[in-house]
């Protein structure tokens, strides 16, 4: 199997399109800007799915699903979110087709045109408070904690695969609460939980921060991000989380008696990540001999392949193995067996590294006369002998230190990669030869900033949660600033 990757210093971009492809995650498909997620690239959305899923509900969060299409009179009621999504909506205006006079053509029958436009969901707010409206009369009804997965439409002109197509997969959260300090206390506790889920599932690190008024969520009052650098010196977005304050209740007319008898309006959140983090994954980790996968994230944890000559050798290697898989599963240690004859030995080594596989172990029948087998890490590209008797043993803390690694490894590259600067021409030295997160004062303004992004294609990431205050004076203007933020290049 040849893999034939472009390096990444070569064409980061062209290595990363290939991999996607090569290593079976997704493909463009007929739809102009969407793709089709592939089963090997869907696995790993699975398990992603299902630890963030497990995350919710252990914070007292329920699933719910909400309509695809949404009135457009909606979007008209909160001002400032239809401004943030009406470039990138797809809309429905008919319901019907019918065959053309040439008895062959499909085409649009022009008597089925709708009273309404029907918005396909690009973020599910509006219908969602509508809902609320009618679910909410008391106190006693809050909070409401809900979240759906789902997909979403925002139409992209410039479209690559996992990180911006025109439909992608997501979760939303969104939360009701009778108090301010409820709902902000959510939307810090959900970035939180994303920020865990981001380091300790998909070993990537993450700096915690919150977006500024430029790069708020279209109707939130604050918008919390976690921001991860991938290898090529980018930035890119993992997940929000938006105090929504009370726009959208004001918008929707959701009101709840309170303790004491008054009519008060709801306050707000909604939090969010998507397979854009497939994306994250890919770039955060992989090299030039294509995936390299977390142990948490894999599929395939344990990969064994047999090296024989004839089907006597086989059936003894198979023997073996069973009484190595029979205990991987009572550890919940994914593995495959592949034992199929109409591939070689190299052929499935180089498959399996291709797919990020993060162990894999080779067995002939020399193996079985020593009782070693050789064990190979992805991760390092290092093999080593491994008595038979301990193999287990060595595999499970084999992947807790991949695991480790991995993340010590990406915290390495992002801490090396952030660069304080206090001038502006220091700031675009380090932004062109260097690339990475860079940390310099600003003067508070939007004008600022969206001139920063005009001269160099660097916009603010995020306000630190942890930043020190520090009077400073901003990079380009000299007026007073309060304290770093970082900027950098972003996907």
């Amino acid at each position: 199997m040849s893999k034939n990757i472009t390096k990444r210093s070569e064409d980061y971009s062209k290595w990363y399109n290939e991999l996607v492809v090569k290593a079976d995650l997704a493909e463009n498909s007929g739809v102009r800007g969407c793709m089709v997620i592939k089963p090997y690239g869907y696995a790993i959305w699975e398990k992603m799915q299902a630890e963030l899923d497990k995350k919710f509900k252990e914070t007292g969060h329920q699933n719910a699903y909400f309509p695809l299409f949404i009135p457009k009179s909606y979007f008209s009621k909160e001002a400032s979110h239809v401004d943030g999504f009406a470039k990138e909506c797809a809309v429905v205006t008919h319901y019907r087709l019918k065959t053309g006079e040439d008895g062959k053509t499909i085409e649009v029958d022009p008597d089925a045109k709708l009273e309404e436009e029907l918005i396909v969901r690009p973020t599910s707010e509006t219908i969602i408070w509508d809902t609320y409206r009618k679910w909410i009369e008391s106190y006693r009804d809050l909070p409401i904690l809900v979240n759906q997965w789902a997909n979403v439409v925002r139409w992209e002109m410039r479209t690559r695969l996992f990180l911006r197509t025109s439909e992608f997969l997501w979760q939303e959260g969104h939360t009701a609460h009778a108090t301010k300090m409820e709902a902000v206390a959510e939307a810090e506790q959900m970035l939180n939980v994303y920020a865990d889920f981001a380091e300790n599932f998909m070993a990537i690190p993450v700096v915690k921060g919150f977006k500024t008024e430029n790069e708020r969520f279209a109707g939130a009052i604050e918008t919390y991000c976690i921001e991860a650098l991938m290898q090529d010196g980018k930035a890119l977005q993992a997940g929000t989380s938006h105090f929504l304050g009370q726009n959208f209740a004001k918008a929707f007319d959701v009101k709840f008696t309170s303790q004491e008898g008054k009519q008060e309006y709801v306050w707000a959140t909604s939090w969010g990540v998507s397979t854009r983090l497939m994306g994250a994954l890919i770039m955060t980790h992989s090299d030039d001999n294509g995936l390299v996968l977390p142990p948490n994230l894999a599929p395939i944890q344990v990969v064994i392949v047999p090296i024989h000559k004839n089907d006597e050798q086989l059936e003894a290697i198979r023997e073996e193995v069973k009484k190595i898989t029979d205990q991987l599963k009572k550890l919940n240690i994914s593995f495959k067996f592949d034992d199929r004859t109409t591939f070689k030995p190299g052929w499935k080594f180089n498959e399996y590294e291709l797919k990020g596989v993060p162990v894999r172990i080779a067995i002939g029948p020399k193996d079985l006369e020593n009782g070693t087998f050789e064990v190979a890490r992805r991760d390092t590209l290092t093999k080593e002998v491994v008595a038979k008797e301990g193999i287990v043993s060595y595999i499970q803390d084999l992947l807790e230190e991949i695991q480790s690694t991995l993340y010590n490894k990406a915290l390495k590259y992002r801490e090396d990669h952030i660069t304080e600067v206090n001038s502006f021409d220091e700031f675009k030295e380090v932004l062109e030869d260097k690339g990475g997160f860079i940390s310099a004062h600003w003067d508070g303004t939007i004008e600022t900033e969206e001139k920063i992004k005009e001269l160099t294609k660097a916009t603010i990431r995020c306000i630190p949660l942890d930043r020190k205050e520090e009077d400073g004076l901003c990079i380009l203007t000299g007026k007073p600033s309060k304290g770093r933020v970082l900027f950098a290049k972003a996907y």
